[in-house]
């Protein structure tokens, strides 16, 4: 049956753009994604970096191309790696067209501090060649001076007018093979902008993101807040979380959002009590380790730690594999049905045998 109008989300409106096989748009799968930080022109660090990327959950993965000597590296990137490569180009619009002849999928610039229109229509043209995508990156650090001068434009609305002028323009020339970010570390800004954005440019695929979110606590805190309200109103096709951290740090945060918002999943949903005083093991070790031992595993399952009679047994029984723990012990189920009793030091080496049977 066909969704109505008033049903279909704003994130399936979008067009759908393609990265190197990965879609975005179009009510494709939300895309989580990241960016390295190592030295470029060290291809082997920035491969693995990659590639642990990847593992971690990306789809797609941004490279930085900060000058014409790490041209090759990245090129060999490109060609080895396991998912497609986005560059992320400032200033020197030459760099952008080296970048797409070197393989990149997808180019991320600011059109704002690539130069003249002029030089802003090479990259377009070069990017159209190559059949490779465009970001336009808007971000309320490096507005275009004439907007960002304007006391009359809150900060949203300034990021606003940045992007219709540059996503105006790159459609009149005929290019429509780009996503929009409009970035800033406030989160009330961000989601101002973004709802402000799908409303005027509901086409175009949306790349949300808090940037310089902070460390991992406070970072994870605001992408968690700031982007979950704008996915849980279906906005936005692709997001990256922005950790002041080891960057392999952010696909599980980005993961985390989708998955408590019921958007795409890709492992184990762990579901642990608290605890309180009725609590008779020592939970909080039992569900870090259980943590821990789910970190690798990829199944789409809920696992349930519960401490007490209260509401354990419903929620063991409620999840595909759960504790519902009392004095010393825990009754292990599994599909809503009780299986076994286990002692408290036997309930993780219960529970993972129970998940690896499935």
């Amino acid at each position: 049956m066909a969704k109505d109008v008033a049903e279909i989300l704003p994130r399936e409106r979008t067009r759908q753009v393609d990265v190197g096989g990965v879609k975005i748009g179009g009510g494709a799968p939300v895309v989580v994604q990241s960016m390295t930080c190592t030295d470029t022109a060290d291809a082997e660090a920035t491969l693995a970096q990659v590639r642990a990327l990847a593992e971690a959950g990306c789809d797609i993965v941004r490279v930085t191309l900060p000058n014409q000597g790490a041209v090759d590296a990245f090129h060999a990137v490109c060609a080895a790696s396991p998912v497609p490569i986005v560059a992320d180009i400032h200033f020197d619009y030459r760099l952008a067209i080296a970048a797409v002849e070197a393989g990149a999928a997808k180019l991320r610039i600011n059109p704002g501090n690539i130069g003249s229109w002029e030089r802003v229509d090479a990259v377009i043209d070069a990017a159209g060649a190559a059949g490779a995508a465009i970001r336009i990156g808007v971000n309320a650090g490096s507005l275009e001076q004439d907007i960002a001068e304007r006391e009359n434009l809150t900060m949203p609305e300034k990021l606003v007018a940045s992007s219709l002028r540059f996503v105006d323009h790159f459609e009149d020339r005929g290019f429509t093979n780009i996503v929009l970010s409009a970035k800033a570390h406030s989160v009330p800004t961000t989601i101002k902008t973004y709802r402000a954005l799908s409303h005027e440019l509901p086409h175009v695929p949306l790349h949300l993101g808090v940037t310089e979110a902070g460390t991992v606590r406070a970072g994870t805190v605001k992408s968690a807040v700031g982007l979950g309200v704008l996915l849980a109103e279906g906005i936005g096709d692709t997001l990256r979380v922005s950790l002041t951290a080891d960057p392999v740090e952010e696909p599980p945060v980005a993961w985390g959002i989708l998955e408590c918002l019921g958007i795409r999943r890709r492992g184990p949903e762990l579901v642990s009590c608290p605890t309180c005083g009725r609590t008779q093991v020592d939970l909080i070790p039992i569900a870090q380790e259980v943590e821990r031992r789910l970190a690798g595993c990829t199944k789409p399952i809920s696992v349930a730690v519960m401490g007490c009679v209260v509401n354990g047994p419903g929620e063991a029984s409620d999840a595909d594999v759960g504790v519902a723990c009392g004095r010393g012990s825990a009754l292990l189920f599994k599909h809503g049905k009780p299986v076994r009793k286990v002692a408290e030091d036997e309930i993780v080496d219960a529970l993972m045998q129970e998940i690896n049977n499935m």
